[in-house]
């Protein structure tokens, strides 16, 4: 089995060489009609190439997106409307389902581990909610983007940690119950702490409406979530295909919300991304090092300091790109988020694969199994 996966691997390996020659011929000779094409292909081939390796497969999920994202940025009329329906339309009740599943996945003994590891969620929930609001601050002040694009920017910063921290942590090697309560807990304040720090923080670049953003985050998060919990109690098990299902349509609802962002704001996008994705870059960065200094200075435990880093860094970017739909400026405020998300799995990837190879000493009696592959593929918010 495992020589057939590292045959199947090298001929994707080739695959994505072909199809990335045949992208950079047609692009030196102008055929862009046909140049976002291979351009995908170039990124799905790597990405079931990278299932192939335990190292790598945590970067298999980022590549479709990133393929996905590459059609959207050539082709963006066909992911604005389908005939008289605006797309967009979907983002929401897809960030709704995507969150019924994290509901499906939780049960109230994770809600019991915030009386087990109170000192460490809450370092990680204030580190989260200080670190990359304010790290957005200054990276808004120091790119001085207009307006709407920096309260984007500011929008990712103020929102709780995304479900991808929670695999990053496993592969890391991090504290996994540490992970998915901060996560929880995160996402649970989301209604009263987002709102507020956008209008404290992000008031002057665009206008807030708090009440209005409390019940968008509620009907979005709080709500699907509730749900979720009640159908891991009442019904999971129950139907087997529908719990496979679930992080399948995750998934799907994962790309084609990035999708839907992209083709809408990719005029704004040719005139600031590369500053954009730099900025993106710095934000996300900045959060991991902040949050694993702050834990290491508090005399955190080196899996703990691992876990808090990723919590911190790594941000709900499909919220975020709902409330600036919800908001109207979808095109502008959206479209840190939509980068937000990929630059985020990728630089996460790298790092929870440098941690992975160096066992925290307090951890080396009881080390953790390497995680099956399947496990990285739900993480992109």
């Amino acid at each position: 089995m495992k020589l057939l996966k590292k045959r199947l691997a090298g001929y994707f390996y080739m695959a994505a060489a072909v199809f990335l020659a045949v992208f950079i011929i047609i692009t030196i000779l102008n055929h862009h009609n046909w140049a976002g094409w291979f351009l995908m292909l170039t990124c799905v081939s790597l990405a079931f190439a990278f299932k192939g390796s335990k190292l790598l497969s945590g970067m298999s999920f980022t590549l479709l997106i990133l393929g996905a994202v590459s059609l959207a940025m050539y082709y963006p009329g066909y992911f604005r409307t389908v005939g008289t329906f605006n797309l967009s339309a979907l983002i929401v009740p897809l960030l709704q389902i995507i969150m019924f599943g994290m509901g499906t996945e939780l049960s109230l003994k994770d809600f019991a581990q915030v009386a087990r590891m109170p000192k460490g969620i809450i370092l990680g929930v204030v580190c989260h909610y200080t670190i990359m609001p304010l790290v957005g601050l200054a990276v808004v002040h120091l790119f001085d983007f207009p307006g709407e694009i920096a309260a984007g920017i500011m929008l990712v910063g103020c929102c709780p940690s995304g479900l991808a921290s929670n695999v990053m942590a496993y592969l890391s090697r991090g504290n996994l119950a540490l992970s998915v309560s901060v996560t929880t807990i995160s996402t649970l304040l989301a209604p009263f702490i987002t709102p507020l720090l956008m209008r404290l923080l992000a008031g002057s670049l665009i206008e807030i409406k708090l009440a209005a953003m409390v019940w968008d985050i509620t009907k979005i998060v709080i709500l699907p979530i509730i749900a979720g919990l009640a159908f891991h109690y009442l019904v999971r098990g129950k139907f087997k295909w529908l719990d496979k299902a679930m992080p399948v349509i995750s998934m799907g609802g994962i790309i084609l919300i990035l999708v839907v962002i992209t083709a809408a704001g990719r005029d704004n996008l040719l005139m600031v991304g590369g500053l954009l994705i730099l900025a993106v870059f710095i934000h996300n960065v900045a959060g991991f090092t902040l949050g694993y200094v702050s834990a290491r200075l508090l005399k955190f435990s080196e899996s703990d300091a691992r876990t808090i880093a990723l919590e911190v860094g790594m941000q709900n970017a499909g919220l975020a790109s709902g409330l600036a739909l919800t908001m109207g400026k979808m095109a502008t405020a959206g479209l840190a988020p939509a980068i937000f998300g990929p630059v985020m799995n990728i630089n996460g990837s790298f790092l929870a694969s440098w941690w992975h190879n160096r066992i925290p000493k307090e951890d080396i009696p009881a080390e953790q199994p390497d995680p099956p592959a399947t496990q990285s593929l739900p993480g992109a918010l």
